[in-house]
């Protein structure tokens, strides 16, 4: 059990084992049948076996998955055992067998997950445990730069698949730069017919309509994670004043921009243009989103000048409080007036203490260790390095609680390790700079404090062998003796 990631809160171990096999029932009641489906998947992709799902039955030798009424677990936590009579999933709500699920997987022996053909000669054997475990944070996420260089839906499908296996809950999607513009806004047509054609070092763009979007939403929702999208305001902003010349000062439309320089753009602050077609695109876009918040971004505005950043901010706000959604917004809308209720993400910097004293929890992304788009070493052909190497030991070994001045545990509402893409092109780019940070940084969010490196180090070896089950791209760190 050494390869759990993240560790649970809490693990007994128990005599004896329970024996998987191709007979195994799943047993669950039928408004439940989506996750047992889904964990018949996994298990047929992890053994070649092809597990019956009975409603409701009771049979012993089975796996069950009954929902319970132990407060103590939560919206997200569960309860695993394991016995020689049968394996037992039971949580408060979906989301968490969904995630005790995760467990289960992770627990399969490394020789039946070493290739996906069916293979019976082994022996599947799961060790006697009961496991309790429960989140640290509500907030849990990753952040995917799909306007730099884009990325479609099935790569995101892929993406999501994956982060969910590591109890992640939040998919924040970065829709619109200087370099792209994204989703399908049907009340301004050119933002993707122009804003999205292009993207860093050419070679064209691309575009969620929102049906597209929708698919991605939906998708999310199915694996138990909320999508956060976001358009970036008031700077980031050359595809959207690239597409429409009305959002300039000048009247003309700007330049379509393909290079990783920042801070250049602005939107035109004093012109009612500028909040008509905010209010369209939040609008717009609150429609097709489940989840309760819209990112505005705020990051590098350094073209606006700080009286008129201070009055977008309030307003732009007010648009996402109009259309009944909550605001996120990166740390220097502290410099602002934030609203009840907004949301402020630290990357660099101390604004997020001005946002704290307005009353804004806090997400943590500090770049020096969560950003897993930087370069792991000297070495790393990909990424950036503006704010340093960041290595597996890097992202793991620190403290949320204590590693932020004037930040109690209370303020943070999670941790979340964005990836933005200004030298990423493929799923397997993706998969290399994110995998092995992100288990390391998805147990600092859910995993009591405390485990210590090298404890972790050793769990995230043996860990390799369910990372190649899974056909991850993942960087062998020279920190871990991988197995």
């Amino acid at each position: 059990m050494l390869n759990l990631i993240p560790k649970p809160s809490s693990i007994t171990a128990r005599p004896g084992e329970f024996r998987l096999s191709d007979s195994t029932t799943i047993n669950t009641a039928t408004e439940l049948q989506a996750l047992a489906d889904y964990l018949s998947a996994q298990l047929k992709s992890f053994t070649g076996w092809q597990l019956h799902s009975a409603a409701r039955s009771q049979e012993k030798g089975g796996i069950s998955l009954n929902l319970s009424t132990d407060e103590s677990l939560g919206l997200e936590g569960y309860e695993l055992l394991i016995s020689a009579d049968g394996i037992q999933l039971r949580a408060n709500q979906p989301a968490g067998l969904f995630h005790a699920i995760q467990t289960l997987l992770q627990m399969i022996p490394a020789g039946s997950v070493s290739s996906l053909s069916p293979s019976t000669e082994l022996r599947t054997s799961l060790p006697a445990v009961s496991i309790k475990d429960t989140p640290r944070f509500e907030w849990r996420g990753v952040m995917l730069d799909v306007a730099r260089h884009f990325f479609g839906v099935e790569d995101v499908k892929r993406f999501i698949d994956l982060i969910a296996h590591y109890k992640i809950n939040r998919l924040h999607l970065h829709l619109s730069d200087d370099q792209g513009w994204r989703i399908e806004i049907k009340s301004w047509p050119k933002l993707t017919e122009v804003g999205g054609s292009t993207q860093v070092g050419g070679n064209g763009g691309g575009y969620y309509t929102q049906e597209n979007y929708r698919e991605i939403v939906d998708y999310a929702r199915s694996r138990f994670i909320t999508v956060v999208p976001e358009i970036d305001t008031p700077g980031h902003t050359n595809a959207a004043l690239a597409s429409y010349a009305e959002l300039n000062p000048t009247s003309q439309a700007t330049s379509l921009y393909e290079g990783i320089e920042v801070g250049f753009s602005s939107l035109w602050i004093d012109n009612e243009i500028t909040y008509r077609f905010l209010d369209d695109v939040i609008g717009e876009l609150a429609a097709l989103t489940d989840g309760p918040y819209i990112h505005i971004g705020g990051d590098e505005a350094q073209s606006t000048p700080h009286e008129d950043y201070k009055k977008f901010i309030k307003r732009i706000q007010e648009i996402v409080i109009s259309h009944g959604k909550q605001t996120v917004g990166w740390s220097e809308i502290g410099e602002a007036e934030v609203l009840p209720g907004t949301i402020a993400q630290h990357w660099k910097g101390a604004e997020y203490q001005e946002a704290k004293k307005q009353g804004a929890r806090i997400i943590l992304s500090p770049a020096n260790k969560t950003y897993i788009d930087m370069k792991y070493d000297e070495s790393t052909t990909l990424g950036l390095i503006w704010a340093g190497y960041v290595s597996v030991k890097d992202a793991y070994d620190w403290e949320p609680a204590s590693y932020m001045e004037q930040l109690e545990e209370s303020d943070i509402l999670g941790i979340e390790a964005p990836l933005w893409s200004e030298t990423l092109l493929t799923l397997k780019d993706i998969e290399y700079m994110v995998f092995p940070r992100l288990p390391g940084l998805a147990e600092l969010a859910w995993s009591p404090k405390g485990q210590g490196w090298e404890e972790y180090r050793q769990r995230l070896a043996a860990h390799s062998k369910f990372m190649q089950a899974l056909g991850i791209n993942f960087y062998r760190a020279p920190e871990v003796d991988w197995e």
